[in-house]
């Protein structure tokens, strides 16, 4: 006879469904906290152009968005037709360029405002003479970290 004998007719207990509710509302409480809303809602038309050699955005919390287009249908009474440009939720003129500049650079780490990316979304109709004015007061703002948004054209040519 053997010293050890096998139990026969044990199970492995059942796993407690009991905290259950209470980790999925952890997880929805945890996902509510972090999850950052749009910021800014377009008012001006953007189809950014095609582009071959594109690079994407490490760090997206340090880039801000300057937007350059022609106002949407709703807002044509008001500003025309012609292209705006559009800081966060408003319309802006070019001279209010670095107050927006400022404001950002408040938002962010000290450490980390020299990597601030300023990103121009700019519709392709636009005209280059508001995007010109645009980069001009960026490098008077001494803002030389620039990059222009654009798809990826997918013909071949």
């Amino acid at each position: 006879m053997s010293k050890f004998s096998k139990k026969r007719g044990a199970s492995t207990p059942e796993i407690s469904t009991a905290s259950l509710p209470d980790i999925i509302f952890m997880l929805l409480f945890f996902f509510m906290v972090v999850t950052v809303m749009k910021d800014s809602s377009l008012k001006v038309k953007v189809t950014v152009p095609n582009a071959t050699e594109l690079e994407k955005l490490e760090r997206k919390s340090l880039v801000h968005y300057i937007y350059v287009g022609a106002p949407l249908p709703q807002f044509q009474a008001q500003y025309g037709t012609a292209p705006r440009m559009q800081l966060n939720d408003q319309f802006a003129i070019v001279d209010d360029i670095p107050l927006f500049l400022e404001q950002e650079k408040l938002k962010v780490n000290e450490r980390e405002r020299d990597y601030i990316t300023t990103s121009l979304r700019v519709d392709r109709e636009a005209t280059m003479g508001i995007v010109s004015d645009v980069k001009t007061k960026l490098r008077q703002s001494n803002q030389l970290r620039l990059n222009y948004s654009a798809r990826f054209r997918t013909d071949d040519l």
